[in-house]
C-alpha cells in the first residue's frame, strides 16, 4: 500500500501524544451536564464521542476537516472534464486531515480498483435469498459473507500486539470499501435488472465504475455519483450508522462486522429511508393534485393539509441544523447544471421556496429548512433510477468512507470498549425524591 499507510500512522501519531496530553490536563472538566430528559430521549446533544473524521454546526452545516461543502466543491481532485469532488480525494482527507494531491487521489483510485475483486461465494449467498428480499438485508450479508477476508481477525487471532491493530482495520478497511460498489451494483442489477450483471471497468474511478455497474453510462450521472458519494460519506460521529459501526468496533470487531452493524442502522426507517419517503410524499401530492409540476399556491394548500393531519413534510428539519443544509444547495446547483426542466426537481425548489415560512409559522420547528434528503430522489429519478427500496444501499456505499475511516482513528488511537453508564427508572425516582428533600 505504500506511503498512505505510514502517512495515516505519522499523523495518529502526534494526535495520540495531544489527546493523551489533553486527557491527563484535563480529564475532569466538565463539558456540559447532563438532563434526564437527554437521558430518557436518546442521549440527545451529550458530548460522548471524538470523531476526527467531520463535524456538524448548526450554522454552518457539515465540515470534513474543517472544509465546508463548497470549499470540497472547489478544492478537491476532480475526473478530467469533471466538475464534482472524487470521493477518494475525501477519503484522503478525512484520514489525514490534509485535501489531497491529484497524484494522491489517483494512488487510491489505482488501490481500490486492484482490490475491488469479489469472491464467488459472496455472489453465492446473494443469490441464496429470494429476488423480493430487501436490498439492504443483501448488502449487509454481502458484507458479513466478505468478513472471511478480514486480515485484522485472522491477525488478532494469532496474537498480534495491539499497537498493531490499526495496520490491519487499515488494510481491511481499503479492500471492503473497494469492493463495496460492486457489491451493491449486483445487488441493483439482480433485483432490478433480471440478473444481467456488468462486469467492471477497472480505468474508471470508483463513484464512476459504480455508476457503470448499475448500467448507466451517461456522464452526467457518473458526476452525479461523485457528488452523492461525497456528500453522503459522514455526518459527525453521533447518527446510527456512524455510532453502530464505532461501537461495534471498540469491542475489537472487525470492519466488516462493524460496518454491516452500522448498515442495520441504517436501514431503519428513522436513519436511511428519508429521501424515499420524500419522493413520496412528492408523489402523492401530484397524484391528488392531478399534475406532475404543481404550482406553489398548490404546494402551500398542500403542505398545510399535512401538517393538520399530524404528519410531518418529509426532507425538511434537522436535529441540528439551523440552515438550509449545503448538501441540499449542492445538489440544486447540480440539477440547475445537468437537468434544470425536470418537473419533479422544479417541485423539489418550489417547495423549497415555499415550505420554510410555513413550517416556522408554526411555531414548533426550530429548522424549517430543507436537509439532503429533500433533494437526492428527485435527482436519481431524473436519471432512471428509480427504484427507492435501492437509495439506502447508495447512501451505505458512501457512508463507508466516513465511518471506515473513522475506525480506523479509533485503533490508530486505542480507543477502548465503549460502555456507558445506564440507570433505572427506580434510580431516577429515589434520585429526584433526594433532590427535592435537600432543596
Amino acid at each position: 500500500m505504500g506511503y498512505l499507510k505510514d502517512l495515516f500512522k505519522e499523523k495518529a501519531d502526534l494526535q495520540a501524544k495531544e489527546i493523551k496530553a489533553i486527557i491527563e490536563q484535563h480529564g475532569n472538566k466538565k463539558i456540559e451536564e447532563v438532563t434526564l430528559s437527554q437521558v430518557y430521549q436518546g442521549m440527545r446533544g451529550i458530548t460522548g464521542l471524538v470523531t476526527e473524521t467531520s463535524l456538524l454546526d448548526s450554522n454552518e452545516g457539515i465540515r470534513f476537516r474543517g472544509y465546508s461543502i463548497p470549499e470540497l466543491r472547489e478544492r478537491l481532485s476532480k475526473a478530467h472534464d469533471g466538475n464534482e469532488p472524487l470521493p477518494e480525494g475525501l477519503f484522503y482527507l478525512m484520514l489525514i486531515g490534509e485535501i489531497p494531491s491529484a497524484e494522491d487521489v489517483d494512488h487510491i483510485s489505482a488501490t481500490w480498483a486492484r482490490r475491488s475483486h469479489v469472491p464467488n461465494y459472496v455472489f453465492d449467498v446473494i443469490e441464496s435469498f429470494p429476488v423480493s428480499a430487501h436490498p439492504m438485508t443483501q448488502f449487509t450479508a454481502a458484507i458479513l459473507a466478505l468478513q472471511t477476508e478480514s486480515k485484522f481477525a485472522k491477525a488478532y487471532n494469532e496474537g498480534i500486539n495491539k499497537k498493531e491493530h490499526w495496520a490491519y482495520v487499515y488494510e481491511d478497511t481499503m479492500t471492503l470499501i473497494a469492493r463495496l460498489p460492486r457489491v451493491a451494483a449486483y445487488i441493483y442489477r439482480r433485483k432490478y435488472k433480471n440478473g444481467e450483471h456488468i462486469q467492471p471497468d477497472g480505468m474508471l474511478d470508483w463513484a464512476s465504475n459504480f455508476a457503470h455497474m448499475l448500467g448507466f453510462e451517461d456522464e452526467s450521472f457518473k458526476e452525479l455519483m461523485r457528488l452523492y458519494l461525497t456528500i453522503h460519506a459522514d455526518h459527525e460521529g453521533g447518527n446510527v450508522s456512524a455510532h453502530a459501526t464505532h461501537l461495534v468496533g471498540s469491542a475489537l470487531s472487525d470492519p466488516y462486522l462493524s460496518f454491516a452493524a452500522g448498515m442495520t442502522g441504517l436501514a431503519g426507517p428513522l436513519h436511511g429511508l428519508a429521501n424515499q419517503e420524500v419522493i413520496r410524499w412528492i408523489e402523492e401530492m401530484c397524484k391528488e393534485l392531478n399534475s406532475d409540476e404543481p404550482s406553489k399556491e398548490q404546494i402551500a394548500e398542500y403542505i398545510n393539509k399535512t401538517l393538520k393531519e399530524g404528519k410531518v413534510v418529509p426532507g425538511y428539519g434537522h436535529a441540528v441544523l439551523r440552515k438550509t443544509d449545503p448538501r441540499f444547495i449542492a445538489q440544486m446547483e447540480f440539477a440547475k447544471r445537468h437537468c434544470p426542466e425536470n418537473a419533479m426537481i422544479k417541485t423539489v425548489w418550489n417547495i423549497y421556496e415555499v415550505a420554510p415560512p410555513i413550517l416556522e409559522n408554526t411555531g414548533k420547528i426550530k429548522n424549517p429548512w430543507p436537509n439532503v434528503d429533500a433533494h437526492s430522489g428527485a435527482l436519481l429519478k431524473n436519471y432512471g433510477l428509480v427504484e427507492e427500496d435501492f437509495y439506502t444501499v447508495m447512501f451505505g456505499v458512501s457512508r463507508a468512507l466516513g465511518v471506515l475511516a473513522s475506525l480506523c482513528w479509533d485503533r490508530v488511537l486505542g480507543f477502548p470498549i465503549e460502555r456507558p453508564k445506564s440507570i433505572t427508572t427506580e434510580w431516577v425516582k429515589k434520585f429526584i425524591k433526594q433532590s427535592e428533600t435537600v432543596s
